[in-house]
């Protein structure tokens, strides 16, 4: 028993410290140096499958639906702060979508298993901090409906709630290419 309860402990600090690791971890500049390239390759779906819809809380609590963006291109990109891929690319996520969002797009980043204040803390050391919508998705369910195998997966969502691109792995979202196929999107 006295075994058990120690095992029990020791668990229970290396949480504690894994989860305090993450919460002080410098996250842009001295996180950036090791990180992987990103690519700018999406890759097309034909036919076009529909959007699995969703509704999750975002960092305000606020529930926020993929259906209430109808109308609208839609980059829904899978993430965590401990991914070092999914770091890298939230900058240039947030730099798409200030050169896209006075026209019909969005960003729904949908964050995995971490909490509201780690996310916060995180988004705030970024540099441009994100100003798109960030959800919850704490127990991995949306990401299941998605078939998201690993982190980051992202799907531009079309104007009529259909999937038109897949990326698996990190982009560089203001990317030329990217960005020309988002306003093609946008038009259609």
């Amino acid at each position: 028993m006295v075994r058990s309860i120690a095992a029990h402990y020791v668990i229970w600090f290396a949480r504690i410290l894994s989860v305090s690791a993450l919460a002080f971890m410098p996250v842009y500049a001295p996180a950036q140096v090791n990180l992987p390239d990103l690519t700018h390759r999406l890759t097309p779906l034909n036919p076009r499958p529909p959007a699995p819809d969703f509704r999750l809380e975002d960092l305000d609590g606020k529930k926020r639906a993929l259906s209430d963006f109808k109308g609208k291109v839609v980059l829904v990109n899978f993430w965590a702060t401990w991914c070092p891929p999914c770091r890298r690319e939230m900058p240039s996520m947030e730099r798409a979508y200030q050169k896209l969002k006075s026209g019909p797009f969005t960003i729904l980043a949908v964050n995995q298993y971490e909490n509201v204040d780690l996310v916060f803390t995180f988004t705030g050391q970024l540099e441009p901090q994100p100003t798109f919508p960030i959800l919850f998705d704490a127990n991995s369910i949306t990401a299941k409906q998605w078939g998201v195998k690993g982190l980051p997966a992202s799907f531009i969502v079309d104007k009529h709630g259909k999937i038109a691109y897949r990326a698996m792995g990190g982009r560089e979202f203001d990317h030329p290419e990217i960005v020309k196929r988002l306003r093609q999107l946008m038009v259609e």
